[in-house]
């Protein structure tokens, strides 16, 4: 047998709250960090809010600002927007409230705002540059999408509707507040959604070729909360669905907090064109796809399941990995099925005449990304996105 071996990186995150009420901690991490003139990103539906106000009140005279125009996929047009207003308002530091497209929107504003660039073309990732400031940036998630725990985003660059991506160090939030009670006006299909987006998170972790034990004992975690919490989260009230809440909070942070070591797989990879090409959100892509790349994933790493097994509570042997593996994909499938979501690319809009473009683009990414053992023919991924049809 091999020794273990490997490296573990950690980002800028300094502190995650979480329990109901934390959001009356904003003020103190934002005086704690320095900032002065504060800047709330969030998106139409949230600024009509009253869960709006009760960020603006926690602010108090530190608020230079509320930026409520952002779009699903951090279209680029309204992150030109957030970037002039930043700049207009001199804001030092933003507030994020709201699901993946606050979140994402505001990372890729900090990067302009750092002396970066959006990406463009095929790159993968671009890069700040500039005399290394910090831009400060404090989420409250009210989704479960975990973009909060990572120091990359993606934009959507509306000519040609493809996701490209940006990544830096400096593009972690360093305070995350999970507090359950400013999810209770999220819709139930954006709440799933963004759990199944999650468990997408998990997976792909776990069965990458880049796992790690970190990344693997978060993700059995994550996927055994998020089996036991997410339909009570919908079902229940008062104390019962906060405390659901709050647990389906934690597996969304445990589920991503490797990721910046495993990088995620090709599942990931399709929802990031798949999503923007036809304004589906990532949640419903992962919905859709995750299943079918499981059960290609069990044909080439069918090894790597073992913590996906054990959240499922999935009999494992490792010695013939193969039928649990199986096993966890048909699992997973059926849970999704448990939720009124798409679960056919037909059911959300996707041509059937665009597969093999969508294909083509995706290998790219999945080229970079590195996260499957072997070189992913055309023809496979084909054969994927028909099943998935």
């Amino acid at each position: 047998m091999q020794p273990l071996t490997g490296e573990y990186n950690f980002t800028r995150l300094e502190t995650v709250v979480y329990g109901p009420d934390k959001l009356g901690t904003l003020s103190h991490h934002l005086k704690r960090c320095g900032a002065s003139r504060v800047m709330v990103v969030t998106t139409k539906t949230l600024g009509r809010s009253k869960l709006l106000e009760r960020v603006k009140a926690v602010i108090g005279e530190m608020l230079a600002g509320v930026f409520s125009e952002t779009a699903q996929h951090a279209q680029s047009r309204t992150i030109d927007a957030l970037i002039e207003e930043a700049r207009r308002v001199k804001a030092d530091a933003f507030v994020s409230f709201g699901g993946g497209t606050p979140i994402d929107s505001a990372k890729v504003a900090a990067i302009v705002l750092l002396g970066g660039r959006m990406p463009r073309g095929m790159e993968l990732y671009a890069q700040a540059t500039g005399d290394g400031r910090d831009f400060l940036h404090i989420a409250i998630p009210t989704t479960l999408s975990a973009a909060e725990f990572t120091p990359f985003a993606g934009a959507t660059d509306e000519k040609t509707r493809e996701k490209h991506g940006v990544g830096d160090p400096r593009l972690q939030p360093r305070v995350v507040i999970l507090d359950p009670t400013v999810t209770t006006e999220t819709p139930a299909w954006l709440w799933v959604g963004t759990a199944i987006r999650a468990l997408d998170h998990a997976v792909e972790g776990a069965y990458s070729r880049r796992q790690n034990p970190v990344s693997n004992a978060l993700a059995a975690r994550a996927i055994a909360l998020l089996v036991a919490h997410l339909k009570p989260s919908l079902s229940t009230t008062g104390e019962d669905e906060m405390y659901h809440r709050g647990q389906c909070q934690i597996a969304a942070w445990l589920s991503i907090f490797g990721g910046t070591n495993t990088r995620f797989g090709i599942s990931h990879a399709l929802g990031h064109q798949i999503g923007p090409m036809w304004d589906v959100p990532h949640g419903f892509t992962s919905c859709i796809t995750l299943p079918h790349v499981m059960r290609f994933m069990a044909d080439i790493a069918p090894e790597r399941f073992g913590p996906i097994a054990e959240g499922f509570g999935v009999r494992f042997d490792a010695d013939n990995p193969r039928p649990g593996a199986l096993e966890c994909a048909e699992r997973a499938a059926r849970f999704i099925a448990g939720f009124e979501v798409p679960t056919r690319l037909r059911d959300v809009g996707v041509p059937e005449g665009e597969l093999a473009r969508i294909a083509n683009t995706v290998l790219g990414e999945i080229r970079v990304a590195q996260t499957v053992d072997r070189e992913v023919k055309h023809e496979e991924l084909l054969a994927l996105l028909k099943a998935a049809y």
